[in-house]
């Protein structure tokens, strides 16, 4: 089965270089239509008007963390199963615990390259 590379995809990150530096790459690897949030409240209002094959959310948002969002989207019976990509300035062994435990399906520590980044979505939807 090969990948939608047309699928929306949400990148939720408070930081706006972040979020064109994390939408950039995605767009070199291939995808059409990248959606973004500046937070979680952000997200989840995207999340309620389209559907979407992916979400990479950073761990640091304020109001709503990359957490929070986590718990949101894995309670949500239409989004529940979304894949989910969580991303976070260091790599704390609680905080890859706890975003286990809510359910992400993969973590990704900045800084981090293209590679990287292919790799770890290629790990969740399969390979493009």
């Amino acid at each position: 089965m090969s990948v939608d590379m047309s699928m929306n995809v949400l990148v939720a990150d408070g930081y706006k270089a972040m979020l064109h530096i994390i939408e950039n790459l995605l767009k070199q690897l291939g995808f059409k239509n990248v959606h973004h949030a500046s937070d979680g409240s952000g997200a989840l209002k995207l999340l309620g008007e389209l559907p979407f094959g992916l979400i990479i959310a950073d761990w640091n948002m304020q109001p709503m963390t990359g957490l929070q969002l986590l718990k949101e989207v894995r309670a949500a019976d239409k989004l529940k199963t979304t894949p989910f990509i969580m991303i976070a300035s260091e790599s704390k062994a609680e905080n890859v615990v706890a975003a286990k435990e809510a359910g992400v399906n993969n973590y990704i520590v900045k800084p981090f390259s293209a590679e990287t980044l292919k790799q770890k979505v290629t790990a969740v939807i399969g390979a493009f």
